[in-house]
Order: structure tokens, then sequence, then C-alpha cells
């Protein structure tokens, strides 16, 4: 049964089960605001990191029982389990990253090459290095054995406040406070893509379990799903009414959860498998037409200029929990996805929702959200005039027209520019043989 660990500035953490009428059950412990939250490979704990400095490990169960330990000298920001479980990372205002084992809590050794505070250090997948995020605007990538920093990145504008590994741990993503997101090949230390989406600062972002897709999460109140084998925006989504503030998928991707200063969890299901095989129906189609009609190959270019990318399904993305107090003013900092049977995935956010009070209680289910791009001039799938396969492929048909219209535009727009300049530069070229012409005579 999935899960979901939220962190509150209240200092509680609560655990909530996705399957309706289920418990969500409050552990109090922390003296001060839970910064994050994350749970262990297997899922049989729960780490959380507060304002009070202190790491805490908790059991997932109705006990509540936990085992708190003072791992820093200043706010302790973030926390992360290694792929075996054994040894977690916490981050730190203190300006150091810290590695220590998780049954007894022992510290190994720590990490201080940052000259401000640490908002975020994950293992990769291998646990074989280490990424970090600082407000001195630098994203370091360490190697865990020789315990040394093998690149630092200075690519944004602003500082990076979330920073995670792809799956095939190959790259890294950056969520940075100039609006953008960057992704970095850890081999060649190069921008791999570069995604100016949003207007707000990106608070947090989350690899799709397939290493395909990557959401993120800004204050502008939207989320951007991410296409990365076409580097290109795939969808905006619009559910909170204030700043994203967390996002992070299900361990399987089936599902992703998201926070807002809304005080708000919001948690949503995916299919993006479906999306996939309308993509590639779709492309297969548009292959065939142009090889018929001897259309060149450039005329399906330039994707990535799409501001407003066509939507393949509009029942994508379905709000399917909506976890909430209506009557409670807290707010939470943190989210992270598990399973109560032992297989976990677990991920740190900061969010704000509402924390729960007295007895425990059960979530509701809300109608579906849209995504935010709809094409005008479709006939409406639920009446069941049309079949859903053939709706995605007009979909997705009006879709890709858009694009192309986008692309001659801008094209035309291009070779205008070219004219006037070539025009330009004849006008000058005539001026000077008339002047060279008149100095002769």
């Amino acid at each position: 049964m999935k899960q979901i660990a939220t962190g509150s500035v209240d200092s509680c953490v609560m655990i909530w089960n996705m399957k309706p009428q289920m418990r969500a059950y409050r552990f109090d412990g922390h003296k001060e605001a839970v910064t994050c939250v994350q749970f262990s490979p297997s899922g049989h704990l729960v780490a959380s990191t507060s304002r009070d400095k202190t790491v805490r490990l908790w059991v997932p169960s109705m006990k509540a029982d936990s085992t708190v330990f003072r791992a820093h000298t200043a706010t302790v920001r973030c926390v992360n389990f290694s792929c075996d479980g054994q040894t977690m990372l916490t981050s730190s205002d203190d300006k150091t990253i810290k590695l220590w084992t998780v049954h007894r809590q022992k510290f190994l050794f720590s990490f201080s090459q940052h000259m401000n505070w640490v908002r975020c250090a994950k293992f990769s997948p291998d646990d074989g290095l280490i990424v970090s995020c600082s407000d001195d605007k630098t994203i370091k990538l360490w190697d865990k054995k020789t315990r040394e920093c093998i690149h630092t990145f200075t690519e944004h504008a602003g500082y990076a406040s979330y920073v995670d590994f792809h799956p095939s741990g190959t790259c890294i993503a950056a969520a940075s406070t100039d609006t953008s997101v960057k992704i970095w090949d850890i081999r060649t230390h190069k921008m791999l893509q570069h995604y100016p989406v949003h207007s707000g600062a990106v608070n947090g972002l989350s690899f799709h379990p397939g290493g395909n897709f990557l959401i993120t999460a800004s204050s502008d109140s939207t989320m951007k799903i991410l296409d990365l084998v076409e580097g290109k925006l795939l969808y905006t989504l619009h559910g909170h009414q204030g700043a994203v503030t967390c996002v992070a998928f299900s361990r399987a991707g089936d599902y992703f959860s998201s926070g807002g200063s809304d005080e708000q969890v919001l948690v949503w299901k995916s299919n993006f498998d479906e999306c996939i095989e309308s993509s590639n129906r779709v492309k297969s189609q548009c292959k065939s037409a142009e090889s018929s009609q001897s259309r060149p190959a450039s005329s399906t270019t330039n994707l990535h200029f799409n501001s407003q990318p066509p939507v393949l399904n509009n029942q994508t993305f379905e709000r399917a929990e909506h976890l909430n107090r209506p009557n409670t003013q807290t707010t939470a900092r943190t989210l992270s996805f598990g399973h109560s049977d032992g297989h976990s995935r677990g991920s740190h956010s900061h969010a704000h929702r509402d924390a729960a009070t007295g007895s425990p209680s059960t979530q509701q289910t809300q109608g579906s959200q849209r995504p935010a791009h709809q094409d005008k001039g479709l006939s409406d799938v639920s009446d069941g005039r049309v079949p859903s396969s053939l709706a995605n492929t007009l979909e997705h048909i009006i879709g890709q027209l858009d694009v192309l219209t986008q692309t001659v535009s801008i094209l035309e727009q291009r070779l205008t520019l070219t004219e006037d300049k070539l025009k330009e530069c004849l006008e000058n070229q005539m001026e000077i043989g008339l002047h060279l012409q008149n100095r002769d005579e």
C-alpha cells in the first residue's frame, strides 16, 4: 500500500495512506519546523530533519517510535538514504554535508567546501557519488570513496534549491531560483538541456522512474512535465492556488504528489505509457505522410519552441487524492512517497499544507484535473461519440500542426530579417562604390 509522509511547520510528521478511508497518523517529536522527510528504501523507516538541528528516524506505525540525534550546529535542510539503506546524508545551514550510518546513527565523515547554506544533497543510484547544491550558487559533485569534490557547476544565475540524479546516474538536474531547470552530464560536465519554462523560482523536481520525464514545481503556481527525450515542455499543470513548493513521483511512477502554499497536498495519477504509445503511433503516421509527400525532415524541427504544448490525453493527469484539513492553519514543508509493504521510494521536497491535529483522518477523492493546455475544436470524448483512441490521435495531430505553423512563422520572420540585412548590405556597397568613383574623378 502506498503511503505519503509529510512534515509540517508545526513540528509534526504525518503518514498518509493512499487507500480511501485509511487513517493518517501524526508523529510529534521535533521542537521546531520539519524541513524534510524521506522513506528508507525498505519502507521500514522514515527520516525527518528539522530547524531544531536534529534528525529523527521513525518507525511508520501507530506507536510512532523514533530515535533522535543532533546532527548539525544549524538547521538541517535535507536527508537522503543510500540505495542500500545502510547510510544517509544530511545537509545543513552550517555549510556542511554529513554521512551517517542508519542503524547506530554513527557519524562517518563530512564534506565542507560549500560557502553558504547547503539546501540539498543526494546519493547517485549506485551510491558512488553525491551531488549537493548551496546558496553559494554552486552545485558540487563528490566522490564518496575519496571524499573529494570532483567538479563544481556554476552556470545558474540564482542558487539551486533542489538537485537530484537521473535514474541512470549519468546526469543531474537542478531547480533554481532563476526560474530555470538545467541538466548536466556528470561525465563530460557539460550542460545537456536548459528549460526556462517557469515564470517564478523552481522549488523542486522529480524524475519519472523510467527516466524519460521530469516534473518541476514552481512559485508561479504551476507544475511542468518535461519530455527529456524530445527536449521539450510536454504539459503545464494547474491545481494549486499559490506557489507549488514540492513534487515527487511514486516508486512505480503511476502517481505523483505536489504540495503548495495553499495548504494542500494533491496526489495525481499519471499514464505516461498511454501517452508514449499514442505519440509513437502519431509519429509513425506523420512519417508515412511525409514520405508520400516528399516533405523535408526540417518541417518537424524546433518543437522546443512550443510554449503551449499539445495534449495527448485529457485524462492523463487525474487528481486522485486531496489531502487537507479544512479547519486548520498550520502548514507543512515536506513530503515523501513510500510503500508500507517494504518497497518504497522517498523524495525530499519543501511543501506547505494543512497538518493533522487531533485524531487520525481519512482522505477524500476529488474530481479529475485537466492539463493546462487544451486544443479547441475537438469533440468531447466523455460523451461517447468519439472513441478515445481516435480523439487522442486527433488532438496530437492538431497539436503538431500548431507546432508546424509556429515553425513556419519563425522561418518567415528570419527570412524577412535576412532580406532586410541583404538589402542594407547592397545599399552600403553601392554607396561605397559611388564614393570611390567620385574620389577617382
